[in-house]
């Protein structure tokens, strides 16, 4: 089974979300191409994240902040 991680960065400038499975990057995004906002909780990057890999929240394995 693979391993997956999710990234996000959140509340400050830049908030994104980053996906990696097996220790290689599959998708990432930032919150601001979905909502015109930079310092807000990347709900958006992360749905598209997921929906990129075809994969579910509870599909993934650990969430580093």
């Amino acid at each position: 089974m693979s391993e997956l991680v999710l990234g996000i960065s959140a509340y400050y400038h830049d908030s994104a979300a980053a996906l990696v499975c097996d220790g290689r990057p599959v998708a990432a995004a930032q919150e601001e191409r979905f909502t015109r906002r930079h310092a807000a909780f990347p709900a958006r990057a992360v749905a598209y994240t997921l929906s990129g890999a075809g994969a579910a929240l509870a599909d993934v394995s650990a969430i580093a902040y």
